[in-house]
């Protein structure tokens, strides 16, 4: 039992480096000027499906500290990140933990990504925005036609990655330690 403990705890640090790698590898040109397409978050959403929603959410966590030494928003950025990413993985780590078939993991996505979408909503308008200085006229605009639907996009096409590549490195997640 130790030993498996130990295992995920590994699995979660490995996947966080993985995840933060993503993060600052590469990521796609910026939508809006700062929402950034980057597949960071496959790695979270990989251990949720793998270990459960706790182990997405450190994942997540782990990312954006190891981002902060990176980071050119002084926290707030990756607070949404954490926030907005976070219940995208929880929600799909929490659905297909309950029922593991394919069907329930791609209604978990489905769920997961407008959850998500809907978080970045009210993060946005609430925190992000207003700490940005964006004025208050231009906030709903923003939000609603440039950040809504960038997260339905995102959630989406990290979605779809996962389905293509989830089965495949799940015998090697479960034999480092994973539930079955």
């Amino acid at each position: 039992m130790k030993s498996i403990k130990v295992k995920k705890m590994v699995m979660v640090a490995v996947f966080s480096a993985i995840s933060f790698a993503l993060q600052i590898i590469a990521p796609f040109p910026k939508v809006g000027g700062f929402l950034e397409i980057e597949f960071s978050d496959l790695p979270a959403l990989i251990l949720a499906f793998a270990y459960g929603p706790v182990a997405g959410l450190l994942t997540e966590l782990i990312k954006n500290l190891l981002h902060l030494t990176v980071s050119t928003t002084g926290f707030v950025g990756e607070l949404a990140n954490f926030v907005v990413n976070g219940i995208f993985v929880m929600v799909a780590g929490l659905i297909y933990m309950k029922h593991k078939t394919f069907k329930t993991a791609i209604v978990s996505l489905i769920v997961a990504t407008v959850a998500m979408a809907v978080a970045g909503v009210f993060v946005n308008l609430y925190i992000m925005l207003p700490m940005f200085k964006i004025p208050e006229e231009l906030r709903l605009t923003l939000t609603m036609g440039t950040i809504f639907p960038f997260n339905l996009v995102k959630g989406a096409v990290t979605s779809l990655i996962t389905m293509l590549i989830y089965k495949r490195i799940s015998p090697i997640i479960k034999f480092s330690g994973g539930r079955k």
